[in-house]
C-alpha cells in the first residue's frame, strides 16, 4: 500500500500534515492527520477534493464527529440534497433525523448501486458515518466505474457503447407522495470533471436499456453484473467506531454488504446534491472542443 505524507504551506490548517495511505490500486484512500469536528480551511477542502477526485472514495478513522459536525463538513464540497423518501429502495429506514438532507438507515438488502440515478442531475457523493456497528460483518465495498469499463470483453464494451439505461425509482417515490418523470441516461458516463468514461448501472432499480426488448436487456445485465463483482475494480472497507466514508457518486458503484444478521446496525448518510447531467462526451466531440 502506498502511503504518501503531504506538507501544508497553510500555517491555518487543522494539522501540520495530512498523510494519504492508498489502500489497492484502482480506488480508495484512508486518510488521517485531519480532525473532522474543525472547519476545514479552503487549502484543505480543495486538497481534499483533489484526492477524492483520485481515489473515488476517501475513509477517515476514529473522526468522533456529530450530526451537526458531518453535515458541516459535507456542506465544503456543495448544496446538500434532500432525499425524498429518506433513503434508497432497498434499504429499511430506521428513523428519520430530519426532513431534509439527513437519514438513519439499516441496510437489509442491496445490489451494486450509485446513489440517486434516478434523478436527471444524480448526486455529486456522499459522506458516511458509522454510528452502531456489528463487531465484525457490515463492510461496504466500493467499485472504480473506470476500472469495471476497461475491464470488459470487447463484445459487451460495444454492446453498451451507445445504449441508455433507466433506473425505476417509480413505486417507492409515489409511496411518499412524489412525482418524478423516468429518464434515461448512458450506461457509460464521462466523470464532469476528470473526464473518464465511467461503467454507471445502478442495480438495484430494476434497470433496463432503451431500444432492447425485455429479455435481451436482462440478459445483458446479468453479463454486465457477473463483471462489476470481479474484485480487481473494488476497494473492501471494514467500518470501525467513528469511521467516515466521502465517495465521488459519479465514479462508480458500491454495496453495502449484508452479512450480520439482525444485529442493528446504524449509518448515518448526506448526500451531496450537483447540477450535472450524466452525459458521453466521444474523442471527437473533445478533440472539437
Amino acid at each position: 500500500m502506498a502511503i504518501a505524507t503531504l506538507t501544508r504551506d497553510d500555517p491555518s490548517s487543522q494539522a501540520d500534515t495530512l498523510t494519504v495511505e492508498q489502500l489497492t490500486p484502482v480506488i480508495g484512500a484512508e486518510i488521517s492527520g485531519i480532525d473532522l469536528r474543525e472547519p476545514l480551511n479552503a487549502a484543505t477542502r480543495d486538497e481534499l477534493y483533489a484526492l477524492l477526485l483520485q481515489h473515488k472514495v476517501l475513509f477517515f478513522r476514529d473522526q468522533q464527529i456529530d450530526r451537526d459536525q458531518q453535515l458541516a463538513f459535507a456542506r465544503n464540497f456543495g448544496e446538500l440534497y434532500a432525499h425524498p423518501t429518506g433513503g434508497l429502495q432497498s434499504h429499511r429506514i430506521i428513523q428519520p433525523i430530519a426532513a431534509t438532507d439527513f437519514i438513519k438507515h439499516d441496510v437489509r438488502e442491496n445490489h451494486w448501486h450509485t446513489d440517486t440515478s434516478w434523478r436527471l442531475n444524480p448526486a455529486l457523493g456522499a459522506v458516511l458515518r458509522a454510528e452502531h456497528i456489528p463487531p465484525v460483518g457490515g463492510d461496504t465495498i466500493w467499485a472504480n466505474g473506470g476500472a469495471i469499463l476497461r475491464g470488459l470483453p470487447e463484445d459487451l464494451r460495444a454492446a453498451i457503447d451507445d445504449l441508455y439505461v433507466v433506473h425505476d425509482y417509480q413505486s417507492a417515490l409515489a409511496r411518499a407522495g412524489e412525482i418524478y418523470p423516468l429518464v434515461a441516461h448512458p450506461a457509460i458516463r464521462t466523470h464532469p470533471e476528470t473526464g473518464e468514461d465511467i461503467f454507471w448501472i445502478n442495480f438495484s432499480l430494476k434497470p433496463r436499456f432503451v431500444d432492447l426488448d425485455r429479455a435481451e436487456s436482462d440478459a445483458l445485465l446479468a453479463r454486465l453484473y457477473d463483471e462489476v463483482k470481479k474484485p480487481e475494480h473494488s476497494v473492501r472497507f471494514r467500518w470501525t467506531p467513528g469511521a467516515v466514508a466521502f465517495w465521488d457518486n459519479r465514479a462508480g458503484l458500491h454495496y453495502p454488504v449484508r452479512d450480520y444478521g439482525d444485529f442493528p446496525r446504524v449509518m448515518h448518510r448526506v448526500l451531496i446534491a450537483s447540477d450535472d447531467i450524466p452525459h458521453r462526451v466521444r474523442a471527437t466531440q473533445a478533440s472539437a472542443a
